[in-house]
């Protein structure tokens, strides 16, 4: 798949592509080639740009293989030459000796690094998976959590029902790619929903393509918890929770539900309140300015006593 994507062919070393790539980063082997080593990240897929290949075809055939051989005395993953440049014979023999894998593509260093970063990126980002629903409510992505049938996939449903996308029912597969959370669903499950009474729905066929989303970024956790009456939940949203998943920090909101609450609604208004914080608007913090700045006005203006016989005098 990333070898059609980068226009990538194959020259010589065949046999060593069992060889695997532990970093998503590319090394431009420059130094290396005129004998510095101490520094040298051979574990990385070694990409041979206009640089480089000028540096090589200066020399002469001698002087040529003993500068490559200085890489290729290591167990590289891989070399890749850019700019569907001419290789050099001293390449192809030492690429099949050490059974390293040679490639070649026509696309320009600066453009490959981008592409090859890009792809790798994507296979190396840590990775989980989650028992919950993924919605994307407005544009926001929705992370419903909670215990078993406390009713995720029902108010994703509802969400579907009234114009949202369902992007993950019961497993949500998560990936951190720089910072960001990303989130899609298992392939195997794919856009089916488990609604309990009734059973496998395929919210595709059933809703038509608009109702579903490949992949979305998880921008908000609503866990959703059975009312008790005892517990004390928060009433103004001064104080933001987070969650950390995968070492990303996203809100956090905690929702107690019972029976005839409109869950629904509530989701699209927690949706839509964290656009207004994303934009820098928090209601809760204006209305607490709002009776902060009044009740100082209050005091400013209310009578104080003039001597201490009035103060003794109250």
């Amino acid at each position: 798949m990333h070898g059609q994507r980068l226009l990538l062919e194959l020259l010589a070393g065949k046999a060593g592509t069992w060889r695997r790539i532990f970093s998503a980063e590319p090394h431009r082997p420059s130094l290396p080639l005129t004998g510095f080593v101490d520094l040298y990240t051979f574990d990385r897929a070694q990409v041979l740009g206009n640089t480089e290949l000028l540096y090589l075809r200066q020399m002469d055939p001698k002087s040529r293989y003993e500068a490559l051989y200085i890489i290729f005395q290591f167990e590289l993953p891989c070399v890749i030459i850019t700019n569907a440049y001419e290789v050099f014979p001293e390449l192809i023999q030492l690429a099949e000796e050490r059974e390293i894998p040679l490639l070649r593509t026509s696309l320009s260093t600066a453009r490959f690094v981008h592409h090859y970063v890009a792809a790798l990126d994507f296979d190396f980002a840590p990775q989980t998976t989650v028992h919950g629903t993924l919605v994307d409510v407005y544009g926001v992505g929705l992370l419903l959590t909670g215990r078993s049938g406390i009713g995720k996939s029902e108010i994703a449903l509802d969400l579907v029902e009234r114009g949202h996308r369902l992007v993950a029912d019961d497993v949500v597969h998560l990936r951190r790619q720089r910072r960001v959370l990303m989130a899609e669903a298992n392939r195997l499950l794919g856009f089916n929903i488990e609604v309990r009474g009734i059973g496998i729905l395929d919210v595709e066929r059933l809703f038509g393509i608009r109702a579903i989303r490949a992949r979305k970024r998880v921008e908000l956790q609503v866990l959703l918890t059975p009312w008790d009456g005892a517990e004390d939940y928060e009433r103004t949203g001064l104080d933001d929770e987070r969650s950390a998943i995968l070492g990303v920090e996203i809100p956090l909101v905690r929702l107690p539900i019972f029976p005839g609450k409109n869950v629904t609604v509530i989701c699209e208004t927690i949706a839509m309140n964290h656009l207004l914080k994303v934009r820098g608007y928090n209601a809760a913090e204006v209305l607490s300015n709002r009776l902060t700045s009044e009740l100082s006005k209050a005091s400013e203006t209310a009578p104080r006593p003039s001597n201490l016989s009035d103060l003794d005098a109250t």
